[in-house]
């Protein structure tokens, strides 16, 4: 039960019909609710009774302090004594969001408060964030870091504050790491990333990868095994002054963050050589700023937390840091749950996306395997051996057949981070170039698993628009897209290298290769893949190497609020058999020189071309009056406008053969091919507008089910 609830029933507080005033019973105080500062003030309260074990007689809230000619306002005092004469703790609460520059100031203000009215401690609260300190009574403006306040009746302070199963230390009692929220979670990470950049010591972006690695930390903190009342290592420690003589309180509180700052550089070291792929440079952060971070999410409990809301509380705070430069790595979840809700992917499923991001596509896969595991083991939450069989069913496909590659190395390790935090996955994510031919990547990674005709699902969004230079990369050789096919037209026509082809485009060949025989493509492609002429070389070879199962068409905004404009479409593949492959080329080759046998075509391409040569040698039409010849005829302007007409006019008959032909060529085509049915449609409401914003119309689920029936059809070979 929350505190807010528990204060409710026990009579300490209550709410007016649409909870927008709330009254503090024992005081007689009401207050607007819908402050963000009160709902923490509130909290607070409700701590200092419920947790710490104040009676209410010793709290008054919204206490007047004069400050010499001016009267201020703490937001609660606890006292030692039922008259409430004699100051113990002076509580200032601020809003969750406020910025470490207005925290500070609250400290100031707080502080001054305490030694105007002669209080012991103080304690400054954003709901997210806590810090506590003792008031000397020798030199009360020097003020003394503490861990917590002193719990009611306790005279001597625990060196730390959270320890395994809670417990109590000098009587003091010790708190267990707490589950929050969603919403909480994302907000500890939004203001322990705006506490790490906002000074402008370091930009977003490194701001980021720290803050990744104090996640880290803190997850392998939580996984050690330790004993019952021990403490935990991510969290700061005390220095007692007995404990160092002669120093000076800011003194004790640099020894406290340099311990601090060396327990946290344990935990990384320890968790990088089990994960070593995860990070490889070390911390960067003063002692000061990581005990900033340390403040935010010490005392939460990251590995209890839910897995969908501890994943989406990161997706979300990192998708509000990489909307702007990185916003492509990040396909929407309305489309990410459509394409691996659609697809049979279960437990001994092999998933690869080839262009992971921060892996999305991957946590969605796991997650569908998870729910699969509450199918099969419904009693998982109260029977232990079905709770080890059902992790077990899904931590092997998390840490055995999900892959991923992220050409990006920061992105990449977003991508493991979120694996780890949504319990594993994470060591079969690599940062490399995903066009790589398979050998060079399990070199470069040491990781086998990248090799090709082995996974049975591919699901990805590559990015578009990208082009590859056959100067710039070697491996531009290994595909077949990257080369000119021949004319069947053009006898003289032979295949040779383009100097640059699209990476959407090799991906869709790269994928062939990685796929078993059988396996499912699912991938986002731009639309011109789908309907430019100049493309049909793409589509030929799409038709060759895959039966196309299904066609679903985006809108337009399906990727604006991530800054990219391109109409797009998923388009669902089945990679053929080898031979079936060979079969269907085999047939349109056979087809083609069918139709130039059958009409001629070499012998009238030759009669079109010495009759254009005949024409243009006699002269046939040319006004000739001075009988010119040899250079003085060729160098005529009006000759070379003739010459250049006549062969025109014959090159626009070679063509009208050839455009008779190429329809004559895919109406056979069409009848000579095996026919199968194709799954089409087109979303026009996805779930969320051009912005982000969520609507109420997705029409990607009811697209989803039908689609989802037509792929268990064609498994059992009935489509």
């Amino acid at each position: 039960m929350s505190l807010i609830a528990q204060g409710v029933e026990k009579g300490l507080i209550k709410f007016d019909d649409e909870q927008k005033q709330i009254t503090y019973v024992h005081q007689k105080k009401k207050r607007n609710y819908t402050n963000p500062e009160e709902k923490v003030q509130a909290e607070t309260f409700l701590q200092l009774i419920l947790t710490y074990g104040y009676d209410t007689k010793r709290i008054r809230l919204f206490v007047s302090v004069t400050m010499g000619s001016s009267v201020k306002e703490a937001d609660i005092i606890v006292y030692n004594d039922d008259p409430c004469l004699s100051p113990h703790i002076v509580v200032e609460c601020k809003k969750q969001d406020v910025s470490e520059a207005e925290f500070a100031q609250a400290v100031e203000q707080a502080f001054s408060y305490a030694v105007a009215e002669g209080a012991s401690f103080v304690w400054v609260t954003s709901g997210i964030k806590n810090q506590y300190y003792q008031v000397p009574k020798e030199k009360p403006k020097d003020r003394i870091t503490i861990t917590d306040i002193p719990q009611c009746g306790v005279a001597k302070l625990a060196r730390y504050k959270y320890a395994k199963g809670g417990g109590s230390s000098n009587g003091q009692k010790l708190f267990e790491l707490e589950v929050v929220t969603e919403d909480e979670l994302t907000r500890r990470f939004k203001q322990g990333h705006q506490s790490l950049w906002g000074g402008g010591e370091l930009n977003p972006s490194s701001a980021f990868d720290e803050l990744d690695k104090l996640i880290f930390c803190k997850l392998w903190d939580e996984r050690k095994a330790r004993r019952k009342g021990e403490p935990y290592d991510f969290q700061v420690f005390q220095i007692f002054n007995e404990s160092f003589e002669g120093k000076t309180p800011q003194e004790l509180e640099q020894q406290a963050n340099e311990e601090l700052s060396e327990r946290i550089k344990a935990l990384y070291d320890e968790g990088r050589k089990k994960d070593p792929e995860v990070f490889k440079d070390d911390i960067r952060l003063s002692p000061e700023k990581l005990r900033t971070v340390v403040g935010y999410l010490e005392g939460i409990n990251l590995g209890d937390t839910d897995l969908d809301s501890k994943g989406r509380a990161f997706e979300t705070f990192m998708g509000s840091f990489f909307r702007g430069d990185f916003g492509q790595y990040f396909t929407p979840r309305a489309i990410v749950k459509f394409i691996v809700d659609v697809l049979p992917i279960n437990h001994e499923s092999l998933v690869l996306d080839s262009s992971c991001g921060s892996g999305g596509f991957l946590l969605h896969a796991l997650d569908k395997v998870r729910k699969q595991a509450d199918e099969y083991y419904p009693n998982h939450e109260t029977t232990p051996k079905e709770y080890n069989q059902h992790k077990e069913h899904w931590h092997e496909f998390a840490a055995n057949n999900l892959f991923g590659i992220e050409i990006n190395e920061q992105i990449a390790r977003v991508a493991k981070m979120n694996m780890i935090i949504h319990d594993d996955g994470h060591t079969n994510v690599i940062a490399s170039d995903g066009l790589r031919g398979s050998e060079d990547l399990i070199k470069r990674s040491g990781n086998a698993g990248f090799a090709y005709s082995r996974f049975n699902f591919i699901i990805t969004n590559p990015p578009f628009g990208s082009v590859i230079k056959q100067t710039e990369q070697a491996y531009m050789n290994q595909y077949g897209f990257a080369l000119k096919p021949e004319d069947w037209l053009n006898p003289k026509s032979r295949s040779t290298p383009r100097e640059t082809q699209n990476t959407e485009i090799l991906f869709i060949e790269q994928c062939h290769q990685f796929l078993v025989e059988g396996g499912y493509l699912a991938i986002v492609v731009p639309d011109g893949v789908l309907t430019n002429s100049s493309l049909q070389y793409v589509r030929d070879g799409i038709e060759d190497k895959y039966r196309i199962v299904a066609v679903v068409s985006l809108p337009q905004t399906a990727f604006q609020a991530t800054g990219a404009g391109v109409k797009s479409s998923v388009l669902f593949l089945r990679k053929h058999s080898q031979s079936t492959t060979e079969k269907i080329q085999n047939r349109k080759f056979d087809l083609q020189e069918q139709i130039k046998q059958s009409n001629d075509y070499l012998k009238r391409l030759e009669k079109l071309e010495n009759d254009k040569k005949r024409h243009i040698r006699d002269l046939r039409g040319f006004e000739n009056p001075q009988s010119l010849s040899g250079k003085a005829l060729t160098e005529l302007e009006a000759y070379k406008e003739w010459k250049k007409a006549i062969a025109a006019e014959y090159n626009e008959q070679i063509d009208a053969l050839k455009e008779a032909l190429t329809e004559q060529y895919a109406e056979e085509k069409q009848r000579s091919l095996d026919d199968y049915p194709i799954f089409m449609a087109i979303a026009e409401n996805i779930g969320y507008d051009a912005t982000g914003k969520p609507t109420n119309l997705n029409e990607l689920d009811f697209i989803g089910e039908e689609l989802a029936r037509f792929i268990e059809a064609i498994d059992r070979g009935e489509a």
